[in-house]
């Protein structure tokens, strides 16, 4: 089983990554189109020269690889839709088992602009603008990083379940540090999550947006809303 996990960023995304990368019938490959999104839009974003050595900058080419490489028997795509510009078709991953992960906006800006500091803001960056078409495309189970963070065994489970893998407890914990399956990237976005060995708990009352933020934030609402209400209930 290919599996696509489609999120944007700062959305337990890197979590989710290291609880499927536990288990031993799951091979994990962590933002395979990252470099050839830095090429397609030229866009500045921090460590950019080493994730361009890193990786195919081709989409096409990253596309045969990833249906070249074969399950094992599991592949579990981390998958960025800001990294799917609106010309890029999604065809090639029509029969993963394709799960969209999301996150309330306001945090979402709140984290990614704790680490990537950017006046200029947009729907794309933070994934919004891409999602819905996504989700139209690959349709699939949703799952919201809140309920995640909530009760993670129990959404875990009802996830597995919405794809057909069994559930394996292990994929609640994991150890300290980075994993051999992090992008190049790592030491930038992940430095939280490295710390981590499990999910961290409930979260607490949505941040404030910064008035610059605002336009933003309410722009994102309609899109997370929708898909809020499909998701996967615990």
């Amino acid at each position: 089983m290919r599996i696509g996990m489609w999120s944007g960023p700062r959305n337990l995304s890197t979590a989710m990554m290291y609880a499927f990368g536990t288990r031993a019938d799951c091979t994990a490959w962590d933002e395979p189109f990252y470099a050839a999104y830095l090429t397609e839009t030229g866009i500045d974003h921090p460590m950019r020269q080493a994730i361009l050595a890193s990786q195919a900058k081709v989409p096409d080419a990253v596309v045969e690889r990833i249906l070249a490489t074969p399950p094992t028997p599991h592949l579990y795509l981390k998958m960025m839709t800001h990294h799917m510009t609106i010309d890029l078709p999604l065809d090639w991953a029509v029969g993963f088992a394709n799960i969209h992960l999301i996150r309330h906006p306001a945090r979402v800006i709140a984290s990614y602009t704790a680490k990537r500091e950017t006046p200029d803001l947009t729907l794309d960056d933070i994934g919004f603008g891409q999602a819905a078409r996504i989700y139209e495309a690959l349709p699939g189970p949703v799952i919201d990083s809140a309920d995640i963070r909530a009760d993670p065994a129990a959404m875990l489970r009802l996830l597995c379940d919405a794809i057909g893998l069994p559930f394996e407890p292990a994929m609640l914990h994991w150890s300290a540090g980075p994993k051999p399956f992090d992008g190049v990237w790592g030491p930038h976005w992940y430095d939280a999550v490295h710390r981590s060995t499990g999910f961290a708990g409930a979260e607490g009352p949505l941040p404030d947006v910064e008035d610059a933020h605002r336009d933003l934030l309410d722009a994102a609402l309609p899109v997370y809303e929708a898909m809020h209400a499909a998701r996967l209930r615990p």
